[in-house]
């Protein structure tokens, strides 16, 4: 049996994890060194004592950046199949999380399986599942209520759980005052909100905190604390609204930090690619440097259908500023539930930010898999390149669709293929075209 509850509580008695060790292995970094990270709160490993299939990951400084998949139930989408086929994906493509933010009926069925299936961490947000799971409306919820929640996601397996904890009644009264173009747009902010504005309390997961983080601590879960004043539109990002949560968040990243729970800090959102760096600058001075976990940045409005792009634009400038956890965005984002082919691009497109980031900042053997491609294009050794490629299958169906006539070049350059041209005169032979059948 171990003698200690957290990841956190372990590092600070200079105890070596079994999870320090595989995530060690996978970043190529010393133990000790990530021990230490691990006991200051720059790294969180997110690792459920009853997430007994897990293959722990890090998350924070001098790690790879690591991406999350958001699925889930909802009321017009129903089908668990569908689900389970999007979470099949997110791990065959190699992502380190994936949350269930299902929002319908009784969600523990699709979560149980979800996690004692699932190599990659799980995540939920307890405030989506509050109303079918106590099955009382709104307004009907106490206080408490919502901390049985809690601990019910806590008790099934979950590593990591967003909390909206710091969206309390001074960081309103700046959101109140700033008049926003889109007001809130998280959806377990704005529950939050109009619970607040309903009953007159406090934030329960703000004025119940400590009972929060013993929950936590109980079973090793890190607290994500939500952004639930992140911006949804350029227009309204780095306001007083969102640093004033950013300030209280701050203050309790540093009392779960003294209980021994490991923290992940939530960020925006919708925001213009000028202000990305120093937003990231901001996040890490004023939460002392806990692993920062972005959505987008989306870096402009108007790309409904397009936003895994968007997305990836400001997710690449804000991991290799800094940031240390992505959440996909899909095409589908801002229209419907993305279905399995979003999903795919959503992946795909988080994972190209991810990587160009991870070489920007330096992560140690990032740059090795882009060399071996570059050197199997100079061979021009098709195999070869699409073992390396993201999206194998994609690759290949493209190659494919035009095949060359000669397997040394592809349909675009043909015979007048750079790489073929080069190879020919380095090896001493001549380049000919019109003599060439």
């Amino acid at each position: 049996m171990r003698n200690y509850k957290t990841q956190m509580e372990a590092a600070k008695k200079g105890i070596v994890t079994p999870e320090m060790k595989v995530v060690a292995k996978k970043e190529y970094i010393d133990e000790e060194k990530l021990r230490e990270i691990v006991a200051c709160g720059q790294v969180a490993i997110p690792a459920n004592v009853n997430h007994t299939s897990l293959s722990a990951e890090g998350i924070g400084k001098g790690l790879s950046t690591k991406i999350n998949v958001n699925l889930g139930i909802s009321g017009d989408c129903k089908n668990y199949d569908i689900e389970m086929q999007k979470v099949k994906m997110a791990i065959d493509f190699g992502c380190s999380a994936i949350m269930d933010l299902s929002n319908y009926g009784k969600t523990n069925t699709f979560r149980k399986e979800l996690i004692k299936m699932s190599p990659a961490m799980i995540g939920t947000v307890p405030m989506y599942d509050a109303i079918g799971y106590l099955e009382k409306d709104l307004l009907e919820i106490t206080a408490k209520d919502f901390l049985k929640v809690v601990e019910a996601h806590a008790k099934e397996g979950v590593d990591f759980q967003t909390i909206h904890a710091g969206l309390n009644k001074r960081a309103v009264e700046a959101f109140k005052r700033q008049g926003r173009l889109t007001n809130i747009v998280s959806r377990g902010g704005s529950l939050l909100f109009a619970w607040m504005e309903m009953t007159g309390n406090e934030n329960p997961f703000y004025e119940y905190f400590d009972e929060v983080l013993d929950i936590l601590r109980e079973y090793d879960v890190t607290i994500s604390l939500g952004d639930a004043l992140r911006p949804g539109s350029i227009h309204d990002s780095t306001d007083a609204g969102q640093i004033s949560e950013l300030i209280e968040i701050g203050a309790l990243t540093k009392r779960a930090w003294e209980k021994d729970v490991q923290v992940l800090v939530e960020g925006p959102g919708h925001m213009a690619m000028n202000e990305i760096a120093a937003n990231m600058a901001l996040q890490k001075r004023l939460c002392y440097e806990a692993p920062f976990y972005v959505l987008g940045p989306i870096v402009t409005d108007i790309a409904p259908g397009y936003d895994h792009i968007t997305s990836a634009i400001g997710g690449a400038i804000a991991a290799a500023n800094g940031a240390d956890f992505l959440c996909y965005v899909t095409p589908a984002e801002h229209l419907r539930l993305p279905d399995l082919n979003d999903v795919k691009e959503g992946i795909v497109a988080s994972k190209i930010a991810a990587h160009a980031a991870d070489i920007a900042k330096g992560i140690p053997n990032a740059r090795d898999i882009d060399n071996k491609m570059s050197d199997a294009r100079r061979r021009v050794d098709w195999e070869e390149m699409f073992s390396y490629a993201i999206d194998k299958d994609k690759a290949r169906e493209y190659f494919e669709s035009t095949p060359p006539t000669e397997k040394h070049t592809c349909s675009m350059c043909g015979k007048m293929c750079a790489m073929r041209t080069t190879n020919k005169i380095l090896s001493g032979e001549k380049v000919e075209f019109c003599s060439e059948k």
